[in-house]
């Protein structure tokens, strides 16, 4: 501006600037709040900045929660969130098919209300390779060892098969009798 002449109020109307941020001083860094919040920060790691904020208060140091905020990102002792469960990745190999009756079975349960009281589930056992319904039990509760029983019968009936299929997830490669 003293190199043009021209006035601090009209350079700053050229520019598109309040007269009033050029003239501001930048207020003081306060490097004694940074290093207590750094102290505080180290011992609890799992602080964030409101509760760093109280322990400052504890200790005098009393600040506005935006200043408080602006130091505490500028000084990176930001909390890294957790993260949820780790899920599978990659490509899963496409289940094959099944070529010969009694290679795979499918098992499935379905559930359903008899009107608006009593619940029951239904177990499915299917061929995968020619579609047929081997069973269906129905009942109010189904455990694993009638599960069990009820593939016994199936397996003394149909004889032995390869594999059983749960929701996509193979059971069992090579299943004695």
């Amino acid at each position: 501006m003293r190199d043009h002449g021209i006035s601090q109020r009209r350079a700053c109307r050229l520019v598109g600037v309040d007269p009033k941020t050029v003239r501001r001083e930048r207020p003081p860094d306060n490097p004694e709040i940074r290093k207590e919040m750094k102290a505080v920060a180290a011992k609890r790691r799992r602080f964030g900045y409101r509760r760093i904020g109280v322990m400052l208060e504890r200790n005098g140091m009393i600040m506005n929660h935006k200043k408080l905020y602006r130091l505490y990102t500028e000084e990176k002792l930001g909390v890294r969130r957790r993260r949820g469960r780790k899920r599978a990745r990659g490509s899963r190999t496409p289940m094959p098919e099944a070529l010969r009756p009694g290679e795979r079975w499918s098992l499935d349960f379905l559930s359903d209300t008899f009107g608006a009281s009593r619940k029951f589930r239904i177990l499915a056992v299917n061929d995968d390779c020619c579609r047929e319904n081997l069973c269906l039990i129905a009942d109010t509760s189904i455990s694993g060892a009638r599960v069990a029983r009820e593939l016994d019968a199936l397996v003394r009936i149909y004889g032995k098969l390869a594999s059983i299929v749960s929701d996509n997830v193979l059971c069992g490669e090579d299943l004695a009798a």
